[in-house]
């Protein structure tokens, strides 16, 4: 049986009703995977830099999954944007959810000479997918200095080179119907270009197929 890792995040400094956690929840309670036989893990990471040692990588080790997607929140985008990379470094301007920040080297892992890694799975296909839906949608290649780009990284790390084409983080903006300050938006011409939670579960369980598709050898 493929199975499926999903990851979200908490709240955080400023966010405190973290989206990529709504949308992860609905995304791995979608039917549709348990109709195609799949096994679906999910994990709502506490937006700290040790959940990466406590959550995430034991989480990994345990589901020993086909396909990783992780998720996350980009407040100040309104396009959905998969990540194409994911770099080794840490910024110490942004304290997580306990206050922390990285080391002074800077590096996530400096036991680990590379500096990038980068993911192979299908994103231009799944841009064209959501695009395809009306939706903004655009392959990013800055996945920021925070919790997100940490995830990315451990996991890409975790799963190695020969699974590249199997690991994902995409970056989902704030739905327009789950903004913290709803009246500003509904003037704003920017937030109306995002889309609404629902409209970011489809695309994310369109992603989730193409991901599936690829990790899986099986015809589906």
């Amino acid at each position: 049986m493929p199975r499926l890792l999903i990851t979200g995040f908490g709240p955080f400094p400023r966010v405190p009703r973290n989206p990529s956690e709504r949308v992860a929840r609905a995304a791995a309670a979608n039917p549709r995977w348990r109709r195609l036989g799949w096994q679906v893990d999910l994990r709502i990471l506490d937006t700290r830099y040790s959940a990466l040692e406590t959550q995430l990588l034991p989480a990994l080790r345990e589901s020993d999954p086909d396909a990783v997607l992780l998720l996350g929140v980009a407040p100040k985008r309104d396009a959905i944007t998969p990540e194409r990379q994911a770099r080794n470094r840490v910024s110490r301007l942004f304290p997580d959810a306990g206050g922390g920040v990285g080391d002074a080297s800077l590096r996530l892992d400096r036991k680990d000479p590379r500096l990038i890694r980068r993911t192979q799975a299908p994103i231009a296909a799944m841009v064209r997918a959501m695009r395809r839906r009306g939706l903004r949608a655009a392959i990013s290649r800055d996945a920021g200095r925070y919790l997100c780009n940490a995830a990315y990284y451990s996991t890409l790390s975790a799963c190695g080179a020969a699974r590249a084409a199997h690991v994902v983080f995409i970056h989902i903006p704030f739905p327009r119907d789950m903004t913290q300050r709803r009246r500003a938006c509904d003037k704003s011409r920017r937030c109306k270009r995002r889309p609404s939670e629902r409209e970011l579960e489809g695309a994310i369980n369109d992603c989730i197929y193409l991901l599936m598709r690829i990790a899986y050898s099986r015809n589906i």
